[in-house]
């Protein structure tokens, strides 16, 4: 058997460039030397290179190839584990689909889709046992009034940005004098943002992979934060949340679950692996979706690697089979 040349994407050009790293790192560590010769190119605004014992290395674009001591590597494969721009949200695919690269994601359309919140949820709108809470979508260009938002909306209200899923620039607030404020900061980081109701509820993420052809769910993990919420901070501060993993969930929820978070991988056209945040309501249990990241961490800690151990898989093979399964679809 060959050993394939994989480029490994890291970095990107958002505040989750040092996450993108940790994941970057535990992938590498992870992957089968006997399968796989992996190369971490980092990403950013400046320079895309791969840190060689050598010294930088920069890539050639003009194919996605380096050259090392006079030898052209190529890759057989791309492994995307850039979060947020330009590795979520389809301008690093369209890139690779035009050189005829094979990568780990979802493709051009579904990653630029999945990052816009609002079109990602009239998109699932309408799932059996799926519910979507009732929001606004502002974009920044326009005039915002608050007193409509308030009359359209029931507070308490969640404030994001539309693109992106780091959870930077989000708020909750209680009332309309909160809202310029909340307003504001979303919008520093995002042209559109969403307005959202409150869901009170437990909150989940479930992992969810194509193996081997194969749909595979992976077991939930349950999220409680002492945060109001679990935002930038209550996801990357040590201690911030808990985490259980696999969820105290019955059999009858982990099965409508399941259902769930399957039918919305199909009819967003997924490929590889992604993650679905979602709430069950306090008062009814009712599955409210919350959003789809299509490129989740990856660190030792992450949500996907503890799912991949709590249902007794491997996750070197695991990450094999994403890659082998990007290369053969």
């Amino acid at each position: 058997m060959s050993v394939k040349n994989i480029a490994l994407l890291a970095g990107g050009y958002t505040g989750e460039y040092e996450v993108s790293i940790n994941s970057a790192k535990n992938i590498a560590a992870t992957l089968d030397s006997a399968e796989f010769k992996v190369y971490t190119i980092l990403i950013n605004r400046d320079s895309w290179f791969y840190e060689s014992a050598g010294g930088k290395i920069g890539v050639d674009k003009n194919d996605f190839s380096l050259t090392i001591d006079g030898d052209k590597v190529k890759f057989d494969a791309a492994f995307i584990t850039v979060h947020g721009t330009p590795g979520e949200d389809g301008k690093l695919q369209g890139y690779l689909d035009m050189l005829g690269i094979p990568y780990n994601t979802c493709d051009a359309a579904t990653s630029a889709l999945t990052m816009n919140k609002a079109n990602t949820k009239t998109i699932v709108h309408g799932i059996k046992h799926l519910h979507t809470a009732k929001s606004l979508r502002l974009f920044k260009k326009d005039l915002h009034d608050v007193t409509t938002v308030s009359a359209t909306l029931r507070f308490p209200l969640f404030i994001k940005p539309n693109n992106g899923g780091s959870s930077v620039g989000m708020s909750k607030v209680h009332n309309v004098a909160e809202l310029p404020g909340a307003l504001e900061k979303a919008f520093h980081e995002d042209s559109q943002i969403l307005v959202e109701e409150f869901i009170e509820g437990r909150e989940f993420s479930i992992g969810i992979a194509r193996l081997d052809h194969h749909l595979t769910v992976l077991p939930a993990t349950e999220i409680i934060t002492h945060k109001e919420f679990f935002d930038y901070e209550a996801k990357y501060t040590p201690g911030a949340s808990k985490e259980i993993t696999p969820a105290d969930l019955t059999a009858e929820q982990n099965e409508t679950i399941q259902e769930i978070v399957t039918e919305v991988y199909l009819r967003l056209n997924c490929k590889g692996m992604v993650r679905v945040d979602f709430i069950l309501q306090k008062q009814t249990s009712d599955f409210y979706f919350i959003e789809i990241n299509t490129t989740p961490g990856q660190s030792a800690a992450s949500l996907i690697p503890q799912q991949v151990r709590a249902a007794g898989l491997d996750l070197q093979k695991f990450y094999g089979d994403i890659i082998n399964g990007a290369a053969n679809s």
